[in-house]
């Protein structure tokens, strides 16, 4: 054995120890640990022939690395729409990595971790008061749940019209009909050869909405004259947190062909809200939904699910099929998730988020989001009671879309914001909504409290005083 391998298993207890010790200092002081930096490492290390050793590869890291890592996970971590990671979770994700499970069988000889993940698979159903009727599993992120879906969605338009696309290649127009994609959509599209320009746009709602506009949607339908198609719909807009209103949709499904695919990556959350779950009310009719675990569920990165309906796992396994494997069997007769979704190779990423149900319950998300959406709120009125500071929407969810007040200081936007960043305080991430520049604070961090409200709206108010100071000097 490799001297340095040998000693590392000695040692492995001790090295364990240090790396605790060390993630414990992250997570206690995480509240303090800047939310940017432009601190940059410099030069790159060339490998060595003999190698370091794990103890002094993290002194390595420690001295180089460290200083880059910022609270991303933390409770002021405020852009894009980034969880954090529940100590259950990272129990859970301690054990994925020590066990290291490549998760695909449920049964025979050999790895069945794949039973874990069916389990997992009906506590998130179970969560999001879904029906059993619809087959899940674990991905990386929104992009691959909404690329694996949106890929059986592919299958079906193919069938429709007598075409096998998975194993002849696209080689019809397909329709997608959709109103406000997120970015990891039309990623997908791209990725999937339906192209990421072949969509036909749907009207919103009037009254500063990012809704489907029903009228419309059937507007386009009929003119199709029949053809199938694709219709991709919010649950939760990236910047306003709309949600398409899935009972008329359900009711438009019972008088057309078509499939109904829901990017529901955070905002299907509002379900674990009693005051918000009408939001998702009618999203069981969908034939898939994606959502994002590593956002509002608080478990570690990288980690989706994607749920469709179970009526449709033949297109899931022709799309999927390792079909040049015949040890594997048949597929429809020994379940294995090889034939299911994209990746040959996956770790045990359920484990994560059955730690977190169990140990926290339908109750422990409730509190979470019930408290995100509280202090989105809070936050909400501090903007809605400054003079500096206006809303782009209304707060619908969790996710409060402003700008500065007056349109004279449009300009000045993006300056306030590197200015808050810089802080390390605090992380928000810009955008344009309605064509104003604008900035995003999403809350998704179960750490998050009103303490964090007040040092952010205190930060806020010192840094726009200055700017407006400097204007009028």
């Amino acid at each position: 054995m490799n001297e340095h391998l040998k000693n590392d298993l000695i040692a492995l207890d001790n090295l364990l120890e240090k790396v605790k010790e060390q993630g414990l200092e992250y997570l206690n002081n995480i509240s303090e640990r800047r939310t940017s930096t432009k601190n940059i490492t410099s030069g790159i290390l060339t490998l060595s022939v003999n190698g370091l050793g794990t103890a002094e590869t993290l002194k390595q890291f420690n001295s180089r690395f460290d200083q880059i890592i910022v609270s991303s996970s933390g409770p002021r971590f405020w852009g894009f729409v980034t969880g954090g990671s529940t100590p259950a979770s990272i129990v859970g994700d301690w054990l994925t990595t020590i066990y290291d499970q490549n998760t695909f069988a449920t049964q025979g000889q050999g790895d069945i971790s794949a039973s874990i993940e069916l389990e997992t698979i009906q506590l998130l159903l179970d969560l999001f008061e879904l029906p059993n009727d619809f087959l899940g599993g674990f991905v990386t992120g929104a992009t691959m749940s909404n690329f694996t879906c949106l890929a059986v969605a592919r299958q079906w338009i193919g069938k429709e019209i007598g075409k096998d696309f998975a194993k002849e290649g696209v080689s019809e127009n397909i329709n997608i009909l959709t109103a406000i994609p997120h970015s990891s959509v039309v990623k997908s599209l791209s990725l999937l050869g339906v192209g990421s320009n072949n969509i036909i746009k749907i009207k919103v709602l009037n009254d500063n909405r990012e809704a489907i506009d029903i009228s419309d949607l059937e507007k386009k339908i009929d003119e199709l004259r029949g053809e199938p198609f694709i219709l991709i719909s919010s649950g939760g807009t990236v910047n306003t947190v709309d949600f398409d209103d899935f009972v008329a949709i359900a009711k438009l499904k019972e008088k057309y062909n078509f499939w109904w695919h829901i990017d529901a990556a955070f905002g299907g959350f509002a379900v674990c809200s009693k005051a918000h779950k009408y939001l998702v009310e009618g999203w069981e009719n969908a034939d898939s939904i994606t959502i994002d675990c590593h956002k509002w569920l608080n478990v570690p990165y990288e980690n989706a699910v994607f749920f469709v309906k179970e009526k449709h796992k033949h297109l899931q396994v022709e799309t999927f099929q390792n079909s040049n494997a015949p040890y594997l069997g048949n597929p429809l007769e020994n379940f294995s998730y090889l034939n299911f979704l994209p990746e040959n190779s996956r770790r045990l990423k359920a484990l994560p988020v059955w730690f977190s149900l169990l140990a926290y319950g339908r109750k422990g998300y409730q509190d979470i989001v019930e408290n995100c959406i509280l202090l989105a709120n809070q936050f909400g009125e501090f903007i809605n009671n400054s003079n500096y500071f206006e809303l782009l929407a209304p707060i619908r969810l969790n996710t409060v879309c402003f700008t500065l007040a007056g349109k004279e200081n449009q300009q000045k936007v993006i300056t306030f914001l590197t200015l808050l960043n810089d802080t390390g305080k605090v992380f928000m991430t810009p955008t344009i909504y309605n064509g104003k520049n604008g900035i995003r604070a999403a809350f998704v961090n179960w750490r998050t409290t009103e303490n964090d409200i007040e040092i952010v709206t205190k930060l806020m108010t010192e840094i726009i005083n200055k700017i407006m100071q400097q204007v009028i000097e």
